[in-house]
């Protein structure tokens, strides 16, 4: 063997750098180390509080979204209710409108025909009334003398009751 150096024999050199090594190690496994599993720890925990909350949130959401489904269908039966109702309470006022209508139009043709009943019977009254003085008048006129109005009543009586019986069959035309 040559007295150059062996390069797999360690030398001094080789064991100041083992122990720097070590040292190294050592600080790191005892100081180093700890720090940055506890802030790996911190980190973890972190993304498993979110990972939970994003889960709650989501099963949040999805019971909101089923609530919200529940809410719009109760809604949507309920506007049906409404609007079934109020087509009802629309049908049943116009059918009360409808007879009310009906009944009003009776009752004002009805007080018409009255009126007319009751005026055309006066309007007979009046005539016959005046018919009877024009005919005393023009017997007076034309037989020149005094016609005596008792001896004439019945005749008078029965102008009028032919007058009374025509006006009633026209009435009923």
């Amino acid at each position: 063997m040559s007295t150059g150096s062996i390069f797999l024999l360690p030398n001094g050199t080789w064991f100041v750098e083992l122990a720097v090594v070590v040292i190294i190690l050592w600080v790191v496994t005892k100081y180093a180390l700890p720090m940055l599993n506890a802030a790996i720890e911190a980190r973890q925990d972190k993304i498993r509080t979110a990972l939970t909350a994003a889960d709650e949130a989501r099963a949040a959401a999805d019971a909101a979204g089923d609530e919200r489904a529940r809410v719009l269908n109760e809604a949507r039966e309920q506007a049906r209710d409404i609007v079934a109702n109020a087509q009802a309470l629309s049908d049943q006022v116009k059918a009360e409108s409808g007879g009310r209508g009906q009944a009003e139009y009776d009752r004002i043709v009805a007080h018409a025909n009255a009126e007319v009943a009751s005026a055309r019977q006066r309007a007979i009254d009046e005539a016959s009334a005046r018919i009877g003085e024009i005919v005393f008048d023009l017997v007076a006129k034309v037989v020149g003398r005094e016609v005596d109005q008792a001896a004439h009543e019945d005749l008078v009586r029965e102008a009028v009751a032919a007058l009374s019986a025509e006006a009633q069959k026209e009435s009923n035309r």
